[in-house]
């Protein structure tokens, strides 16, 4: 979604303020440049604190100032947590999940399909947007806040899913073969008997329970946006903080929502980023963020919460919070607003700090926010609406991601841990990300639609979301409908590049193992296939390295070997392989890398291929894409602690200063700082 400047501001609750200080707050806020707030998602028990009794005293209040300061307002609707008398009136209200019954006190603990949560979920919905229709800063909606399933899998839920599957099968013959129920005699004999699925050991029954839950999520979100619409005007946005697969920050693709489906009720996808920092941020999980939201709707997009200060081993450097903002723009997003405004007196994200310490007044970080506000002020209009314009494309899966959850790669066994599918995925865009090779994110329902839509015969399957570029990856495509894989076939043979992992094309959408070579439909265009794979130990790569984690024993059968096994039990077999095939090529990886031997292998492919990178490589990074003038916009980030030095490959105009920039002269960039090239 285009918009007429970059939005910069924060999330803001008076309601969990010590004294109500929202005059002050607002003028902190227009000091500091910022000229958007995020506000109501969070305290339903404040604007109902009894049922039929709404006091929006408070929203008032910052509406009301947003007016007076002349800040924008995105407002949530507060379904996320709920208030103590609807779970007296429903003590089933809560989900009942794998672990059991929920307890009340954390946020997102309810069954989102129960009938009085949706019933009284309208209610506050309708009561408050009614109470602000009209009011003329509000310039979109945001539902819900970060929504899943929370696991809901009670009797209610698994009634649903067994129509579901009825409705989706059709008979039970074809939902036993497909799901191979036969095994340990878990056949199902009537639509009546299908058992509570949290005691399955079918891996494929499972995941399509997981993806029904995460339909639940598209549905619910779905119905809040029809609520919403009867109210929003034409030029009043609706938006969802989507976040991350989470190990202590954002991480990977998110489990447990399919963001491509939900976000078609939206105007424009929203992010939550969290990343590490001081000496350990890299810019990496914003990259990834980005690239993830930005594909959700093939736009730009909205970050709706990111940190300023954050975890309390996030404190940022001097430096690093323009640093990450401008990193977000380069990325595509329209707006930063951090979350929060202000860090919390009380409960469990006491220490989760805001823009502001709890002594509320001016800081460090705040300063430096200033300096955010100052630069967009002056020159957000030639930065923002950026196009991207990447070379290569990751292709990322919700049910895959599943396939790898069900069984580890490590043990083979269920109720995995240790790497995994998000593991592998950000070894390749890290990976991409230290060579300044920008990648954008392709969802796998998103090219099964596009291909659905053909005529084509599926052998024949072609898509356009492909051809558009140079390099396709395919992280782990554990689940592979034989379409898709017809498809990756096809854009090889027609003169485009792949690189695929292991575990690509190992399995149906239903997570049914293929039984013919592997990779299925694929082996002759990476010319290989493999029968056996294992956990290395002690086993060497040709590269010098230990192999972890996994391992395929790749037979060549017309490829090159790149990397090979320096073991004497494997060493007839490769670990890596790349192949011609008709008018393209292949390279597949066999096995886990460390971060230095995949940066090698995707070099090497990359010159093989004549995709040609920057010459300069981590700690500076080089971000681009095309603004709404049509201008060339190249960034160029250091993320270190040392000044660094390079010679930019472009001429233009360095946005912040003015001065003029020629290609081939040396540019000095000090700790944690950035240059913004326009091209003449």
């Amino acid at each position: 979604m285009r918009t007429d400047k970059i939005l910069y501001g924060s999330a803001y609750y008076l309601e969990y303020m010590p004294y109500n200080r929202v005059d002050e707050d607002f003028k902190l806020m227009k000091k500091a440049g910022m000229n958007v707030i995020r506000i109501g998602e969070s305290t339903w028990s404040t604007w109902e604190p009894k049922e039929g009794r709404f006091d929006f005293s408070l929203l008032d209040a910052m509406l009301d100032a947003s007016e007076k300061y002349e800040l924008d307002v995105i407002i949530g609707t507060p379904t996320y947590a709920i208030p103590d008398w609807l779970t007296v009136k429903y003590p089933d209200i809560l989900a009942d999940t794998h672990d059991g019954p929920g307890r009340y006190g954390h946020r997102q603990n309810m069954d989102i399909t129960h009938p009085g949560y949706r019933e009284h979920c309208e209610k506050i919905i309708r009561a408050m947007l009614e109470h602000i229709k009209g009011r003329k800063t509000i310039i979109g909606y945001q539902l819900d806040n970060e929504t899943k399933s929370y696991d809901t899998c009670g009797e209610r839920v698994q009634k649903r899913f067994a129509e579901y599957l009825k409705q989706k099968f059709g008979n039970l013959d074809a939902l036993n073969l497909e799901f191979g129920l036969n095994y340990w005699s878990n056949r199902i004999t009537d639509w009546d008997h299908l058992p509570d699925v949290r005691g399955t050991i079918n891996a494929s029954l499972n995941a399509e329970f997981r993806k029904f839950q995460r339909m639940l999520v598209t549905e619910f979100l779905w119905w809040q946006a029809s609520i919403v619409r009867e109210y929003a005007t034409d030029d009043q946005f609706i938006t969802q903080n989507f976040d991350y697969g989470w190990k202590d920050y954002s991480y990977g693709l998110q489990p447990e929502v399919n963001q491509y489906q939900a976000a078609k009720c939206m105007t424009v996808a929203g992010c939550d980023i969290y990343h590490l920092s001081q000496d350990k941020l890299t810019g990496a999980e914003i990259a990834m963020g980005g690239a993830i939201a930005r594909s959700i709707k093939r736009d730009n997009y909205f970050v709706l919460e990111t940190q300023s200060q954050g975890n309390i081993t996030w404190l940022p450097y001097e430096g690093q919070l323009r640093l990450q903002a401008f990193s977000h723009f380069s990325s595509g997003a329209n707006s930063v607003l951090y979350w929060n405004w202000h860090s919390i007196h009380n409960a469990i994200e006491s220490y989760w700090k805001g823009v502001l310490s709890h002594d509320l007044t001016e800081n460090a970080t705040y300063l430096e926010a200033c300096t955010i506000g100052q630069d967009l002020a002056t020159h957000g209009n030639r930065l923002k609406n950026l196009k991207k314009n990447c070379k290569a494309a990751i292709i990322l899966d919700n049910q895959s991601l599943v396939g790898l959850q069900e069984f580890s790669l490590e043990t083979g066994t269920p109720n995995p841990g240790g790497f995994d599918y998000n593991d592998i995925f950000r070894m390749i865009f890290d990976a991409c990300y230290r060579l300044n090779l920008e990648c954008d994110v392709l969802h796998a329902d998103d090219l099964m639609e596009h291909m659905l839509g053909s005529s084509l015969h599926p052998q024949s399957s072609v898509c356009s979301l492909l051809e558009k570029y140079e390099l396709i990856i395919t992280p782990a495509m554990y689940s592979a409908p034989a379409q898709l894989l017809y498809a990756l076939k096809n854009y090889v043979a027609a003169g485009g590049h792949l690189l695929s992992t292991f575990k690509t094309g190992f399995s149906n959408e239903h997570l049914k193992i293929y039984h013919d070579k592997q990779p299925h439909l694929l082996h002759e265009c990476f010319g290989m296939y493999y029968q056996q794979f294992t956990v290395p130990s002690n086993v060497m790569l040709s590269t010098g390295s230990n192999a972890e984690h996994f391992i395929e024993l790749l037979i060549p059968d017309g490829c090159e070997t790149w990397i090979g096994y320096d073991n004497k039990h494997y060493s007839k077999y490769a670990a890596a392989t790349y192949h011609k095939y008709q008018k393209g090529d292949t390279c597949y990886l066999g096995c886990a890398l460390n971060p230095q031997d995949m940066e090698a292998l995707i070099e090497r492919y990359c010159n093989a291929i004549g995709l040609i990178l920057p010459e300069v490589q981590f700690p500076i990074i080089v971000k681009s894409g095309v603004n709404e003038n049509n201008k060339q916009l190249t960034y160029y980030f250091n993320y270190s602690d040392e000044e660094v030095s390079f010679v930019p490959n472009v001429s233009g105009t360095n946005v912040l200063t003015g001065k003029n920039i020629q290609a081939g002269k040396e540019i000095y960039l000090k700790e944690w700082d950035f240059i913004i090239i326009e091209q003449n």
